[in-house]
């Protein structure tokens, strides 16, 4: 099973996703909000089998019935805010440094509200709080700044 993202200039970001028996998924969130979700076919990964369009609430009702629980935590309808969970990689730049190097907010203006660690999670982290590989930011901001965000930690 692996997951991969990639920004799309101008349109917005793309996630591929693989479940564990190898059937391809992605999903484009476009700027404007909506969302595609691509099937694709096992013997030609570049050829889409079918495109489902969804509007902001369809995806949000699709994700509800999928897993209800992060849904549950942050309500974002009608306004332009999403929450997004960031990982920390051998591959980022900050991995070993406080997250006050990272100036997630003066550069992004999203912001960082709680690190999960496999041991424990620490609700608004101060700039002093440091980032270990394996940790799970939690990110709240515009879909354009945490898109930021991510990019800066994974070292883009």
């Amino acid at each position: 099973m692996g997951t991969r993202r990639t920004t799309l200039p101008g349109v917005g970001t793309q996630y591929d996703f693989t479940t564990e028996d190898g059937q391809h998924i992605s999903v484009v969130v476009h700027k404007d909000g909506r969302r595609f979700i691509g099937f694709y076919d096992r013997d030609d990964p570049d050829a889409c089998l079918l495109s489902v369009p969804l509007s902001s609430e369809e995806a949000t009702a699709l994700a509800h019935l999928i897993d209800a629980a992060p849904i549950d935590a942050v309500r974002t309808d009608g306004i332009d805010l999403v929450t997004e969970h960031i990982h920390v990689t051998g591959k980022s730049p900050y991995a070993g440094r406080t997250l006050g190097d990272t100036r997630a907010r003066s550069r992004t203006g999203a912001s960082i509200v709680a690190v999960l660690r496999r041991t424990a999670a620490t609700p608004s982290p101060g700039p002093d709080f440091r980032l270990s590989i394996g940790d799970t930011l939690v990110v709240v901001g515009t879909r354009e700044g945490v898109d930021a965000l991510v990019e800066i930690i994974a070292g883009g």
